[in-house]
């Protein structure tokens, strides 16, 4: 298969010289730290590895069990430094503390992280995805493809990670493999993207879409879009896949004047609904969606919408008619829903145009993908009722989600595990969409419950009897026992879908399993 891969075979890696030297990975059990430590070892040089946290606090330790190195674990040994050539200490550690002195006292050279990239360049081509939504499902599609091709992607291998911030993407792409398909997200700051792009040195990059739902920090729409934008800027003369049926995206484009290769993808679908976006002119555009946020769209700017490159038609149940420029192929997929068909076109162009993969085998391996686990996954089925989670974390998500499965069932409750990152208008906006789409709201989360009491009055809020607690790590906007009380709510609703909404649902899922077959048991 002839692919743009061809063009790095010749390269030669500019890893150090000499087999003798032996690199110290201090901070094993860390994310970073045991990513250096495996990129260096799939680069073969000699790695030695230490941590003062003991084997049941070391998170990690099974990426390391296919590679052969010395671990020093609940401590930093004199041995360790003694033995290496180089040390490597975490980027977190202050150079103020006194191992960071230690390290300079002995015998080693130190090294960060920023060498250890500049010193190790990918030597294969590098995808980064980004979006607001969808990027899980379409990196992993396309990572499918690449797997049923014959080609192995890297992997960072973190079971519980989703690893697309800082780093990880960096130093995922220098793993042993024959290409880099990297989910790049940010944490909604300037710069947050370009960081990571800068050090993945990507050929090609696929937006699958751009709305209001990840902001934070006080910071506008326009301020995030931008963020996004930083994919362009790094690609300027290089190709990009885009989600055509978006504005935000295609305005993007035209303001920050991309020259490159633009290859879009969209569908010709009825309209779902009507709202509105912010242009990148100042001015709202009227949406008529097909998606949230995405669909037929003008604005007085003269952007408007145009027939995609990618164009899925006759979209029915989980099939639809592809047609490009060249060729129109009848497509199946192994997953459900109107997203599904977005997060399939973007992976599908990328595999035809830059992997030059054939459609009819693209057809082949688009069918046996069963999707991401958490991504509308079911848990338990019966003749009555079906109870499902589902990672959605922002108003886009949640009404994407509950959009389809309206399609399906007549009666829906959703309980809602979210901490909007975009604070109480976020948690707001997800309580109105979730209120257009579904039957029954369990607000089962501290900040979903402040959100609802504002609802009350539409009958549609099923509150549970112990208010929750104040409660939010990170993304994870509900503690499990939150989950279990809102489920409990959740099965008194007359509904024949139960959808558990929320990186906690699935988090939790497990634990969710437990309790229903306990239930089940009593029953």
């Amino acid at each position: 298969m002839s692919t743009d891969m061809d063009k790095h075979s010749s390269q030669i890696e500019n890893t150090p010289s000499s087999k003798m030297e032996t690199y110290g990975v201090i901070g094993i059990c860390g994310v970073v730290g045991n990513l250096v430590a495996r990129v260096l070892m799939d680069h073969d040089q000699r790695v030695i590895c230490t941590d003062i946290h003991s084997a049941e606090n070391c998170p990690f330790l099974y990426t390391l069990n296919d590679y052969n190195s010395q671990l020093y674990l609940n401590e930093h040994p004199e041995i360790f430094f003694n033995s290496s050539t180089y040390i490597i200490p975490p980027p977190s550690l202050p150079k103020t503390s006194k191992l960071f002195q230690k390290i300079k006292n002995s015998p080693a050279q130190v090294l960060d992280v920023e060498e250890i990239l500049q010193q190790i360049p990918p030597n294969k081509p590098v995808i980064c995805v980004t979006g607001t939504n969808g990027k899980t499902t379409t990196t992993t599609l396309l990572k499918h493809f690449c797997y049923s091709a014959g080609l192995k992607p890297t992997e960072h291998g973190f079971r519980t990670l989703q690893g697309n911030i800082e780093y990880i993407p960096p130093l995922q792409c220098r793993l042993k493999g024959d290409i880099a398909v990297v989910e790049t997200g940010t944490e909604g700051n300037t710069g947050d993207l370009k960081f990571i792009l800068d050090r993945c040195h990507p050929s090609c990059g696929i937006i699958t879409n751009i709305n209001p739902d990840h902001l934070n920090n006080g910071n506008d729409f326009r301020h995030y879009s931008l963020i996004k934008g930083e994919l362009l800027e790094n690609l300027q003369g290089e190709t990009v896949i885009v989600n055509g049926d978006d504005p935000t995206i295609m305005g993007l484009i035209s303001h920050i004047n991309y020259q490159g290769t633009v290859i879009t993808f969209g569908v010709d679908h009825e309209v779902q609904g009507e709202s509105k976006k912010e242009c990148l002119c100042g001015e709202e555009i009227h949406l008529k969606e097909t998606l949230s946020g995405v669909g037929y769209y003008q604005c007085q700017c003269g952007l408007r919408h145009s027939t995609p490159d990618y164009l899925a038609t006759d979209i029915e149940g989980n099939s639809f008619l592809l047609q490009t420029s060249q060729e129109k192929i009848k497509m199946e997929m192994g997953i459900t829903g109107l997203h599904n068909v977005y997060n399939a076109l973007g992976a599908i162009a990328v595999a035809h145009e830059i992997l030059k993969m054939p459609l009819e085998e693209i057809k082949k391996y688009l069918l046996t993908f069963k999707g991401v686990p958490g991504r509308l996954e079911y848990i338990y089925q019966d003749e009555n009722w079906d109870l499902i989670v589902d990672y959605g974390h922002n108003p886009s998500g949640v009404e994407t989600v509950l959009r389809e499965l309206r399609k399906t069932y007549d009666k829906i409750a959703v309980i809602i595990t979210i901490s909007s990152e975009s604070g109480t208008s976020g948690d707001d906006e997800i309580m109105k969409r979730a209120l257009d789409n579904a039957d029954f709201i369990i607000p089962a989360s501290y900040y979903s419950r402040l959100a609802a009491e504002n609802y009350v009055s539409s009958g549609k809020i099923i509150l549970t009897s112990d208010e929750p607690e104040k409660f939010r790590e990170g993304t994870l906007g509900a503690t499990e026992e939150q989950v279990v009380r809102g489920l409990e709510k959740g099965l008194e609703c007359d509904a024949d879908a139960l959808v558990c909404i929320g990186e906690a649902a699935v988090k939790y899922k497990e634990k969710i399993k437990i309790f229903i077959d306990s239930q089940n048991e009593l029953n």
